[in-house]
């Protein structure tokens, strides 16, 4: 039976319903059995054109009322609600969502609007946490994701682990890794020292995982659409899990890390900051940080590694006496969602809702491949140079979906000319700078012309008579002129 035809029964059984009619009454007036009735109800038989026109007549609709359309809205409408991470644990189905729509209309229609007035709730619950929390009040929170837990513990410890640096450092003179050749030294202590033996599978074999490995065979798989500087950093993080296995451990037993997601998640995390250590080691990265004025492309080609793994470990630059410049980081989607953040350097940025979109994280997405400069202002005069560049995932073949994010990488200012990207750019000229904000709704700046959203530290009143820059930019009233005389 089609999927629209087999949203007619609920709606048979919604107009008997609320005409208190039971199913012998109406299926008399029909001419039907009530068994035959009973099974169109429940979607055990089609809905007939005659018996539609007659149930349109006895009941005085229109044939519009039995049409697919709002249903199938109905039914968007609630797996979008079911898709909130609030119903992971549950184990829903799309198959449980469609029964309730198609069987219960109206108790969908009444959970949607419960999960509207959830969400509304929640939502003003985030705005004042975010506005006291600028405030400096602790204690108040929203409710946390897994990835949002995992990022405010790698902030309290300012992304600087010193016994995974250690660790990683002490396997690369151990096993005197070739930084010409890593790959191999890689290979070798994996199979030599920790007795795992990798694989690299072809596409037809893997096409889900870019890394599995099977701890009872210990055997590590990689895929071959993998490029050479992913391939060895997927080898280096399964390293960090195995033989970093205790110190990762003790780590994560973080009360803040309060469901099981948050604590995998975070040795997820680790594991890669050991593979970070143990491909970029913190001597020679640092030294030629500084001898090429962190120029992200140069280190990329000298130590085999990606833009974003360069991002990444520039963060991380904490060493007592061989500190470098303090970065701040953050990679958002197409869509503007924060999927990583850290901030090195005091910057705020959105814990609740988008970022800025005058930031030129966003921005970067219009250039894909190149590196864009921006001096920043934030709302408290604090002056910011960042950069930003589009990554792309090209791994998986001519099928596979091609994933495009931006990240952005920035500084203070007094910072900005350790780096070979502030060079030809006026630190000085603060009307060249642009005027960031954290979100809309935190953000003071009423004149900004991409402003969705009225501030909280202004009143969001429309007149529809005046436009601004913006539907909530506030317009001074227009002077009157003096009336000509005579």
């Amino acid at each position: 039976m089609a999927a629209d035809g087999a949203l007619l029964g609920a709606k048979v059984r919604a107009l008997r319903r609320r005409e208190s009619l039971t199913q012998s009454q109406l299926a008399d007036r029909l001419g039907i059995s009530p068994s035959y009735l009973n099974l169109i109800e429940n979607n055990r038989r089609p809905l007939t054109a005659p018996m539609l026109i007659k149930l349109a007549q006895l009941f005085q609709l229109d044939l519009h009322a039995f049409a697919a359309t709002d249903d199938q809205r109905l039914m968007a409408d609630l797996l979008e609600a079911f898709g909130d991470p609030l119903f992971d644990a549950h184990g829903l189905t799309n198959v449980d969502v469609r029964e309730l729509s198609v069987a219960t209309p109206s108790v969908a229609r009444a959970v949607l609007t419960l999960y509207r007035a959830f969400r509304s709730a929640r939502e003003q619950a985030t705005t004042i946490a975010a506005e006291l929390s600028a405030d400096g009040v602790a204690g108040v929170g929203a409710p946390r994701l897994p990835n949002e837990e995992v990022n405010d513990f790698l902030q309290r410890h300012m992304n600087y682990f010193p016994e995974l640096e250690a660790a990683a450092e002490s396997i690369w003179h151990r096993e005197k890794l070739d930084e010409h050749d890593v790959y191999q030294g890689l290979l070798h202590y994996l199979e030599g020292s920790l007795g795992v033996r990798v694989r690299v599978l072809r596409a037809a074999e893997e096409r889900q995982a870019m890394r599995r490995y099977d701890p009872a065979r210990k055997v590590l798989m990689v895929s071959e659409m993998l490029p050479p500087r992913s391939r060895r950093f997927q080898l280096a993080h399964q390293i960090g899990l195995i033989s970093q296995a205790p110190v990762i451990d003790r780590l994560v037993r973080d009360e803040n890390l309060s469901t099981p997601s948050s604590t995998s998640l975070a040795r997820v995390a680790l594991a890669s900051y050991f593979a970070g250590a143990l491909l970029m080691p913190y001597q020679a990265f640092h030294e030629a940080c500084l001898a090429e004025r962190y120029d992200l492309e140069v280190l990329a080609h000298r130590f085999g590694a990606s833009f974003e793994q360069v991002c990444h470990r520039l963060t991380t630059l904490r060493r007592r006496g061989l500190e470098g410049v303090p970065f701040h980081m953050l990679r958002i989607d197409i869509a503007g969602n924060i999927s990583k953040r850290f901030s090195g350097d005091g910057i705020r940025f959105a814990r609740f809702s988008g970022a800025c979109p005058r930031w030129n994280v966003h921005a970067a997405f219009l250039t894909p491949g190149m590196i864009r400069v921006q001096l920043s202002r934030m709302a408290d005069g604090a002056l910011y140079f960042c950069v930003a560049r589009t990554v792309r995932n090209d791994r998986g073949g001519y099928h596979a979906a091609h994933v495009v994010q931006s990240i952005g990488l920035g500084c203070r200012a007094e910072h900005a000319r350790e780096l070979v990207y502030a060079d030809g750019v006026d630190l000085t000229n603060l009307e060249a700078a642009v005027t960031v904000g954290t979100t809309c709704r935190l953000c003071e700046h009423a004149d900004c012309e991409q402003r969705v959203f009225p501030s909280l530290h202004q009143p969001g009143i429309v007149d529809e008579n005046v436009r601004g820059v913006s539907f909530y930019a506030p317009v001074a009233p227009r002077k009157k002129l003096p009336r000509a005389r005579g």
